[in-house]
Parts: C-alpha cells; sequence; structure tokens
C-alpha cells in the first residue's frame, strides 16, 4: 500500500467518524479528498509548485 492509497483510506475513515448524514457525506469527501492529495504528495506523483503557480521560469 502505497501513500497514495494510505491518505485517502485514512481521509475517509477520519470523515466518517466525523458526524453522520448527508453532513458525514460532505465531510467525508473532503477529508477523502485532503488524504489524496497529502498521499500524492508524498508518493512523489503531485507537485504543489506546479499546482500554485510557483517554481515557474518567467
Amino acid at each position: 500500500m502505497n501513500a497514495t492509497q494510505t491518505g485517502i483510506l485514512a481521509g475517509l475513515i477520519l470523515g466518517l467518524a466525523a458526524t453522520q448524514g448527508f453532513t458525514a457525506f460532505l465531510i467525508t469527501l473532503a477529508v477523502g479528498v485532503i488524504g489524496l492529495v497529502v498521499g500524492r504528495v508524498l508518493d512523489g506523483e503531485l507537485d504543489l509548485g506546479d499546482v500554485f503557480g510557483r517554481g515557474r521560469d518567467k
């Protein structure tokens, strides 16, 4: 299991533990996406400098 899979799994579990109902769905979705992004950064598959426009040569 790589960091991307671990990150999204941890995010989904934390989101489900938050509340119940439609709010839980939204929280789970948001925390799952955060976990996915963190996992991809740790795996080196996503460079935040590219996402936010930093590090580009002008």
